[in-house]
């Protein structure tokens, strides 16, 4: 009779696994495109924020040897139109790209690279804004080369493509192109010493790049753009919601170059008319829409309403882009820079950290949900944008205003940010891959 031996260890799942090893490793971040890209993202947004929070301090405490070498605004602007967001949204798009486009996916290593220039090339380019503007030149070159990398490995899977459906994936191309030409545009205007002409590319990046590229990827993932009608019959043209974001995002990159020279032109006042009415029309459309949507949806959970706040200042962004234009005939040019941040605060760090905290949890095996702290640090994002926009009218009060939103917009994403890098480098608690 044959006595059994021993039996051979069983191999430890993959749940097992990721229980032995819960430390956090740099090795993990090229388990899957988001979690480098994120990571990258987060250091970059944490550092800019800070800078720009003791910019606001030294301002406050009369320390001009804070004031950085180039103009403060251009050089926060630069950041935030092309530093964190292009990558939040590389990590994006080369997670759920190559689902739409139903192509393999490329490896993380073929990322590393470029993504790790871009967030380079803006921390290059944030010492050399404060320190010599020869080395932000290089940072903004850095920058640069690492944008057409990106861009060219995106149409690469847009190339294999043979989905039916890859008209988001196209719009995405094109914005990628378009900010492309604006880093460029922005390098050598600093080159060239003429900051105004810089100011500019920035301007036309926010609209070209994060607006088109922020609408498109909301239009694909968001329930707002195709709402049952009232007698439930269907939607109202979502496609035609895409349209009118997409165009209105189009129209405000290439209106900054026509208002360039506006006050020498004879008639810029009616133009400043008609562009202002075009925006509120807009606004009020996408405000139409986000009330339609929320008298026929739920709001309880937060993630949707936190993509819905989001929503709703896109379109007051663009009403009050309108207003500011109407106001500032009358010599009162200061309103345009709160629309501005209305967008770029408001609307799109709101979606920012709405998509960013689902899709990172979604991918850690974590539930879809904003938790309690993240909600409260989306509202304290709230605040800090209302406080940016109340300094446009504090007068001799708005240094100490901006200080207090630089502030509460440096500690929500600080803490947020430390919170979503933990997850990157660990492996998910249930085993799966992502």
């Amino acid at each position: 009779m044959r006595v059994p031996g021993p039996s051979a260890p069983s191999k430890p799942s993959a749940e097992a696994r990721a229980r032995l090893d819960l430390r956090w490793r740099a090795a993990h971040l090229l388990i899957a495109p988001h979690r480098l890209a994120f990571f990258l993202a987060m250091l970059l947004l944490a550092v800019s924020a800070l800078w720009w929070a003791l910019i606001q301090a030294s301002r406050v405490a009369g320390a001009p040897a804070m004031e950085p070498v180039l103009p403060g605004a251009l050089a926060h602007g630069a950041l935030m139109v092309f530093g964190f967001f292009p990558l939040f949204f590389s990590g994006f798009l080369f997670t759920a790209g190559p689902k739409w486009l139903r192509v393999p996916p490329w490896p993380v290593r073929r990322l590393l690279l470029p993504l790790i220039l871009l967030a380079l090339g803006w921390l290059v380019w944030l010492l050399g804004a404060q320190v010599q503007p020869t080395l932000a030149l290089a940072g903004a070159s850095l920058a640069l080369l690492a944008m057409v990398w990106i861009s060219l490995l995106f149409w690469g899977l847009l190339r294999q493509s043979q989905a039916e459906d890859r008209t988001h994936a196209r719009v995405i191309a094109v914005a990628f192109i378009m900010g492309t030409v604006c880093v460029a545009g922005l390098a050598l205007a600093l080159a060239l010493g003429a900051p105004s002409v810089a100011r500019r590319f920035v301007l036309t990046g926010l609209w070209g790049l994060d607006g088109l590229v922020f609408v498109t990827v909301a239009h694909r993932m968001l329930p707002f753009f195709s709402l049952p009608s009232d007698h439930g019959t269907g939607s109202d043209n979502p496609w035609g919601t895409l349209g009118l974001l997409a165009g209105a995002a189009g129209f405000e990159a290439l209106a900054v170059w026509i208002e360039a020279d506006a006050p020498a032109v004879p008639w810029s006042f009616a133009w400043e008319l008609l562009h202002g009415l075009a925006e509120w029309g807009v606004g009020a459309v996408l405000l139409w829409r986000a009330w339609g949507w929320a008298r026929r949806q739920s709001l309880r959970n937060r993630l949707l309403r936190m993509f819905f706040l989001g929503f709703v200042w896109l379109g007051l962004a663009f009403v009050l882009h309108g207003a500011a234009r109407w106001i500032a005939l009358s010599g009162e040019p200061q309103w345009g820079l709160g629309a501005t941040h209305a967008l770029g605060m408001g609307c799109f760090a709101s979606l920012m950290l709405a998509m960013v905290t689902r899709v990172s949890a979604g991918h850690s095996g974590r539930a879809q949900v904003a938790e309690n702290a993240v909600w409260v640090l989306f509202c304290l994002l709230q605040v800090a944008v209302v406080l940016r926009l109340i300094a446009v009218l504090a007068g001799p009060s708005a240094p100490h205003v901006l200080l207090l939103a630089a502030a509460l917009w440096a500690a929500a994403v600080l803490e947020w940010a430390r919170r979503l890098a933990s997850w990157y480098g660990r492996l998910r608690p249930d085993g799966r891959a992502g």
